[in-house]
């Protein structure tokens, strides 16, 4: 067997935390928990060890574009460099342990308010054991509880809609505004859609569909489309299911609702959210009359003391690529997650962007160690196209009963045909082939914005450059978030404030898509960003 073999093998260990290296100890197994419920995990196989979200583009990628990166964008742990044959030190270790730009939002913090913010507690604070007389999680000591979204966008202008508390429809209103470069996060590269595949895909179903399967169909979803997200989720994931414990939804945003009221029923009244964390999961969440108290987020993932601390017994995650700051949850932090979740918590695993990973191997789903209590919740909208509203979720059985009937009240079941069409993309291995296409077309303009940035944002801090389709640029704190993102749609140039996907203060900075624009244009519109920020400052 070839020393490659055997590296690339010992690699993939460590990062699934499953060895550890000891220097002139050699390498070891790490203990890790497992359960007896069925179906029983095989061990406990998490994920990234050394990955910290924050890296410079040396760290992100072997290209030459993000070789030549310098400038002021700090390194971090880099995503598995050094983890070698004997697995190399933790993430801890490389990056100074917790405290890190996003552990906590204490002293990193900026030095006047984020706009956005409201400046004072909110009457809607969470009203659990973090608050109760003391600082919530991840409010770095200021004793602010963290305060529900409200108002509104405004008057439509960039100041309007980033001015105040956004509201429930402030995506709506950013996706009208008109820009010249689009950096909006979570969108793929849609000029890539597979249309002759999907033609063919629909010619071929149409053929042989029956009058039968033309009527109303099982609100569960197609029995061939559940069946292909099984083998899917088994082949790219790591997921084994049963196809009758896949329930097929419209996306992620349609999980959240059905989720409501069957976690109402048993008795969940908050859902813990990562902080910083997706302001649109949150708005779903306290729609359905859940409330959401912040657990802060550092280089190995979310806190699971401060989880604990909220009295929460459920939490909404973004293991595998953490949205917005892009930190892969390590090896250690998974083993105390399923931990908490086995002595009674709830794992809601929203598994953003985990198909879209450039410089290493995809982490394994949470799901696949801890079945009973992780609901998974999937979609084909940052593969594919958000408008085919097609996603899956896959709950504890003790749960399936009632999330049927939920989506049977809610829709009857999504459209047929597009289930059918879908489940043969991914029987043939089309799917697959489309993912590949994508994850260089993805790396491309992730390097040209690396590159970008250290040129003309060279003060600024990249995170979360190891995969998915967003970067997070923090940078020093003398000019709002708000005030910058408004500044520069004024100039043409759309992308999303960081503080609003924050319920405590923190650093200012920008979420940054890159894969729906071409290397080209991604340059200009850095460009227009560094102006910008120069103007304001």
């Amino acid at each position: 067997m070839s020393r490659g073999v055997v590296t690339e093998a010992y690699r993939r260990l460590a990062e699934d935390g499953q060895v550890a290296g000891r220097r002139r100890g050699g390498t070891v197994v790490v203990a890790a928990p497992f359960t007896t419920v069925p179906p029983p995990a095989a061990g406990d196989r998490p994920g990234d060890a050394g990955s910290t979200g924050t890296v410079d583009a040396a760290g992100a990628s072997g290209s030459p574009a993000a070789r030549g990166v310098g400038g002021g964008i700090a390194r971090g742990g880099g995503d598995s460099a050094g983890a070698g044959v004997a697995g190399g030190p933790s993430a801890r270790g490389r990056a100074g342990g917790p405290g890190g730009r996003y552990a906590g939002q204490g002293a990193d913090g900026p030095a006047r308010p984020c706009a956005g913010h409201r400046a004072g507690g909110s009457a809607g604070a969470y009203p659990g054991p973090a608050t109760a007389g003391s600082p919530g999680p991840g409010a770095g000591g200021r004793g602010r509880p963290y305060a529900p979204e409200g108002g509104g966008p405004g008057d439509g202008g960039p100041g309007g809609l980033f001015g105040g508390d956004p509201g429930a429809d402030v995506f709506d209103a950013l996706r009208a505004a008109p820009a010249a470069v689009d950096f909006t996060p979570g969108r793929p590269d849609l000029t890539t859609f597979p249309r002759a595949a999907w033609l063919r895909a629909e010619r071929a179903v149409l053929a042989g569909l029956s009058a039968e399967q033309l009527g109303y169909g099982d609100p569960r979803g197609a029995p061939r489309l559940r069946r292909a997200v099984a083998d899917w989720l088994a082949r790219v994931r790591g997921v084994r299911v049963e196809p009758d414990a896949v329930l097929i939804v419209a996306g992620t945003a349609q999980a959240l609702t059905l989720l409501h009221p069957v976690l109402r029923a048993d008795g969940v009244h908050a859902v813990a959210v990562e902080e910083p964390g997706s302001l649109g999961a949150r708005q779903h969440l306290r729609n359905g009359g859940l409330a959401t108290p912040p657990v802060p987020v550092d280089e190995e993932g979310v806190h699971v003391d401060a989880l604990r601390a909220t009295g929460a017994r459920a939490v909404l995650l973004t293991p595998a690529h953490q949205f917005p700051t892009g930190v892969v949850t390590s090896g250690e932090r998974r083993r105390e997650l399923l931990e908490w979740a086995r002595d009674g918590g709830l794992i809601l695993e929203d598994d953003y962007d985990a198909e879209h990973r450039y410089d290493r191997p995809p982490v394994p789903a949470l799901r696949a160690l801890l079945a009973d209590r992780v609901c998974y919740l999937g979609s084909v909208s940052k593969l594919l196209a958000p408008a085919l509203r097609i996603g899956w979720l896959v709950a504890p059985a003790r749960y399936r009963t009632a999330l049927t009937d939920a989506k049977r009240f809610n829709d009857l079941g999504n459209a047929v045909l597009p289930q059918l069409v879908l489940a043969r993309l991914m029987e043939s291995g089309e799917l697959e082939r489309h993912l590949r296409l994508l994850r260089g077309r993805h790396r491309r303009r992730r390097d040209a914005m690396i590159a970008a940035l250290a040129e003309h944002l060279p003060g600024a801090r990249v995170h979360g450059a190891a995969a998915g389709l967003h970067l997070t640029v923090t940078y020093a704190p003398d000019v709002p978030d708000t005030e910058f993102a408004a500044a520069a749609l004024a100039r043409g140039v759309k992308c999303q404030p960081l503080s609003w996907h924050r319920q405590t203060p923190g650093p200012p900075g920008l979420v940054l898509g890159y894969a729906a624009t071409a290397p080209g244009v991604v340059a200009q519109g850095v460009a227009l960003l560094g102006r910008t920020l120069r103007e304001l400052g």
